[in-house]
């Protein structure tokens, strides 16, 4: 479900801002049954999905993960919120601020004290939504998305 949903929400996201042909194939790789199961295989990843009635439908999904993020300093603290993705159609109605909520329930749960994650540059709507939340920005990386290399901003919050 996590990589059926993960490959939706970003092509939603992204198709028209980005390459198609380089979205196509990050889907292909990054949101393959193997992969997922790679990530969830860990110990501390833990993923919820967000679902709505009728039928508790799937509309999107959480997933904690070690920190994989080039910032120096990284302890046993720290979490990264790896994926909070959720379908354009159900944005603005509290569903977003429910996963978060449940994104930082979950980190507090396994003795978490830093929340981190990777966002887009280019993501306005993602940027202040972190930014309501009380992430502040710590760090930068590059993501190459086909031929382009684009910008990501490293974000953290206390738990």
């Amino acid at each position: 479900m996590l990589s059926l949903i993960g490959a939706a929400t970003f092509m939603e996201a992204f198709a028209g801002r980005l390459e198609g042909s380089a979205i196509r194939a990050h889907c292909a790789r990054a949101y393959t049954l193997g992969a997922t199961e790679d990530l969830l295989s860990k110990e501390t990843t833990k993923a919820w999905v967000a679902t709505v009635e009728p039928d508790a439908a799937p509309v999107g999904f959480v997933l904690l993960t070690e920190p994989d993020l080039p910032l120096p300093g990284l302890t046993g603290a720290d979490i990264e919120l790896k994926r909070i993705y959720l379908f354009t159609r159900f944005h603005g109605n509290g569903n977003g601020q429910r996963m978060m909520d449940q994104a930082i329930g979950g980190a507090r749960a396994q003795g978490k004290s830093r929340l981190l994650l990777g966002v887009y540059s280019e993501n306005p709507r993602a940027l202040a939504f972190y930014a309501k939340n009380g992430f502040v920005q710590v760090g930068t990386r590059e993501f190459a998305l086909g031929t382009i290399v684009h910008h990501d901003y490293i974000l953290a919050r206390p738990i």
